[in-house]
């Protein structure tokens, strides 16, 4: 049952979503830490933590569904699929959390303060990154899904 799943663990479209998401976080943390001023702000600070998490994460799962792939072994047990499940699902709500919060911040940084409080360099690098988070957050909320979808089967 789990190979007509698309996306579950140990797929090749499993890969294929951790691999996205450990680009997406990876990204959202470089393009919030080139710039030391992050710190100023509690949103960006969580942001960074958050990304911090989840690049980890996937990329562990990534190698997991590698591992999978390439030896053809299906991991079957519920319990650890469970606790993929609560941790992608935990990771994708803070991850929602995290960009909404930078992306509102930047959004009120720019029309508040205008060009003058925000160097556009600076405040499109907090947009970029917040863009980032989103798509890492999708990619980690359709992962969840898909585990869920296959969890009662086993």
């Amino acid at each position: 049952m789990m190979e007509r799943v698309p996306g579950a663990l140990g797929t090749s479209a499993s890969l294929a979503l951790r691999l996205g998401q450990t680009i997406f976080s990876s990204a959202s943390l470089l393009f919030m830490c080139l710039d030391v001023e992050f710190y100023s702000y509690t949103s960006f600070s969580y942001l960074v933590t958050v990304m911090g998490l989840v690049t980890p994460w996937s990329v562990s799962l990534a190698l997991v569904d590698a591992y999978s792939v390439f030896v053809k072994c299906l991991p079957r047990h519920p319990r650890v699929l469970l606790i993929i499940i609560v941790g992608d699902w935990a990771l994708s709500f803070l991850s929602l959390a995290a960009a909404c919060s930078t992306a509102s911040v930047t959004s009120l940084i720019v029309s508040s303060a205008g060009p003058s409080g925000c160097p556009s360099r600076l405040c499109s690098r907090y947009q970029l990154s917040a863009a980032m988070a989103f798509l890492s957050w999708f990619l980690s909320f359709a992962s969840t899904l898909f585990n869920l979808w296959l969890l009662p089967s086993l």
